[in-house]
């Protein structure tokens, strides 16, 4: 049995397709700062027989998180599969002009930092199963930035390079990166953007290994 890792799991999206991937015969390591959340959805899952198991980290604490994805391949069986979809601070998203390079220390520690550390944890790992999937999920702003949330359309399109990047220097070792864009709100009752449709889409980018940037629903005019 080899591991999905989900980097920011929560009742949402993350349970959702942490479901998707449990159900095809995947363990389930999620990985939050809150450890009471991580209990209640570890036990969600065993509910749906699944095996899962929560790893308390912070992704801007890079020793925390290279721990947590340690523990969970020793505990759960090798990673093939990482998740990386933390949702942003509020108040990453202040207007361009009133950023200072200060604002923007977290947020690209959240979303550049934290995606380096979590893929160098893996990679070893993926390298030794001989294949692997790293997903990476990001609002619209990633590609089309927003100049009232700098900081995080700052961070997305440094993450989005990065994955890129990733997509094309690992591909010859069967380590497959790709990138959903969300451009809406995360809903249950919307159409191309509700948790269980977005968890499909993640695992057919795992399968079906097509491609590095994938839409939700095409971004509004």
């Amino acid at each position: 049995m080899t591991t999905f890792a989900l980097v920011g799991a929560g009742p949402g999206l993350g349970l959702a397709t942490a479901r998707r991937f449990g159900t095809a015969g995947h363990a389930v390591a999620l990985i939050s700062r809150d450890a009471r959340k991580l209990e209640e959805l570890t036990a969600e899952l065993a509910r749906d027989g699944i095996r899962a198991r929560g790893f308390a980290a912070d992704v801007l604490d890079p020793a925390s998180l290279t721990t947590a994805l340690r523990e969970a391949s020793e505990t759960l069986g090798p990673i093939e599969i990482l998740q990386y979809s933390p949702v942003p601070r509020a108040d990453f998203m202040k207007p361009v002009l009133d950023t200072s390079a200060d604002d923007l220390e977290a947020p690209l520690s959240f979303s550049v930092k934290g995606p380096v550390t979590a893929v160098h944890a893996v990679l070893p790992g993926m390298r030794a199963l001989g294949r692997g999937t790293l997903l990476f999920v990001n609002g619209g702003s990633a590609v089309r930035p927003h100049p009232d949330r700098a900081g995080t359309s700052i961070a997305f399109a440094a993450e989005s390079a990065y994955a890129r990047m990733l997509h094309d220097a690992l591909a010859p070792e069967n380590i497959h990166a790709a990138q959903l864009i969300i451009p809406g709100a995360i809903r249950p009752d919307a159409e191309h953007s509700s948790p269980e449709v977005l968890a499909r889409r993640l695992y057919d980018l795992h399968t079906e290994r097509d491609g590095f940037r994938h839409y939700a629903e095409p971004l509004p005019d």
